[in-house]
């Protein structure tokens, strides 16, 4: 595969569109999704010979990656625009998670350091 093709293929699939859904209206209200779009590619290419030196070869390769989640909504309402951000309830829960154990073994330090004082 040729790398500058990956390359046009990854300008393809990182566009407004991914961001910026379709908008969405109800009423008076439209609603527009929006999602956080990380993307990323490379590629190489080398040649070489084997231990003897006799035989050569070369190869080449390339890749892209893409991550979208959601960000939130925009509301326009009569003229008025308002934000409302998405909420990740498990990175909420994770990072909750995550406190609890910092402050527990910190808790468990204090009153080891307390007990050899006694």
């Amino acid at each position: 595969m040729d790398i500058m093709k990956v390359v046009e293929q990854a300008q393809d699939t990182a566009t407004v569109r991914r961001v910026f859904g379709e908008p969405i209206q109800q009423g008076d209200l439209i609603v527009i999704p929006v999602a956080r779009v990380l993307h990323g590619g490379g590629g190489g290419q080398g040649q070489g010979k084997d231990e003897k030196g006799d035989e050569s070869g070369s190869g080449s390769g390339g890749g892209f990656g893409l991550s979208a989640t959601p960000a939130g909504v925009f509301l326009i309402k009569d003229g008025d625009v308002q934000w409302r951000p998405a909420v990740d309830v498990n990175r909420i829960v994770i990072g909750g998670q995550i406190v609890l154990v910092v402050v527990a073994l910190t808790i468990r330090s204090i009153f080891k350091k307390w007990r050899r004082r006694r």
